[in-house]
């Protein structure tokens, strides 16, 4: 009897996967028709032939269906850079190749699923406001980055960053930010990470929005050109190991 349970209630779990993936894939797809700010419940449920009330049940509101859709894109691209900088952890990689690895894993990702990273780099959507759900995973692109220059910063390949002296609003800022994510690095270097952080995706952002039409066609070397200059900008050692 009890096994007959474990059974039915395996089955149960697979087909609320089953259906919550479907849920999630045809909202996508709206997405990429018609824009966040017009995602429906009804619309979702009435393509896949469900009952809105059935649907409710998994999603009970759009922010909660839209919050889905914003943690799995913010996971896959998180993802797809932290393979990147675990392909590239090797003693002969030099921390500037590990840099542009992440890097460029992320704006793979986005210039493959545009529509996605408009979800997450794009126009706020109209009355929604992201819950903390959505930190963690949104993080874990600059928390790879960060990674890297931690490592630099152990093996003495992490000067000082480039630019002026902090003004002590960003200081104090940046002071925080170091308690939270790396009390060993320099709080100059946290500043310079997060400029840098906010400077690759905007780059991304203009090639996936359509800004560099005409301006830019060599993007992806153009883009490992920026990576790189965005590295030394932190301090990062782009020069070859001696």
């Amino acid at each position: 009897m009890l096994n007959g349970m474990s059974v039915i209630r395996g089955a149960r779990e697979r087909a609320r996967i089953e259906v919550t993936a479907a849920i999630k894939e045809e909202a996508r797809r709206r997405l990429a028709a018609e824009g966040a700010a017009r995602l429906s419940l009804r619309a979702v449920a009435r393509d896949l032939g469900m009952a809105s009330s059935a649907l409710y049940r998994y999603f009970p509101s759009r922010d909660d269906l839209l919050t889905a859709l914003i943690i799995d894109a913010y996971d896959a691209i998180g993802a797809d850079a932290e393979a990147a900088l675990a392909k590239a952890d090797t003693a002969d990689t030099a921390p500037v190749d590990r840099w542009v690895a992440v890097c460029r894993a992320a704006r793979d990702w986005a210039v493959a699923h545009p529509h996605e990273y408009a979800l997450i780099y794009g126009t706020p959507v109209p009355g929604y406001s992201a819950p903390q759900d959505t930190v963690g995973p949104g993080s874990r692109v600059g928390l790879a980055l960060v990674a890297v220059a931690r490592d630099a910063h152990r093996a003495g390949r992490l000067g000082e960053p480039q630019g002026r002296p902090l003004a002590q609003p960003v200081r104090t800022d940046a002071a925080r930010l170091a308690a939270d994510l790396a009390p060993e690095l320099p709080i100059p270097v946290i500043a310079a990470l997060i400029a840098a952080w906010a400077q690759i995706f905007g780059i991304i952002s203009f090639e996936v929005f359509g800004q560099f039409h005409g301006v830019m066609e060599a993007r992806g070397p153009f883009f490992d050109q920026a990576a790189t200059a965005l590295a030394a900008q932190v301090g990062l050692d782009v020069l070859p190991a001696k």
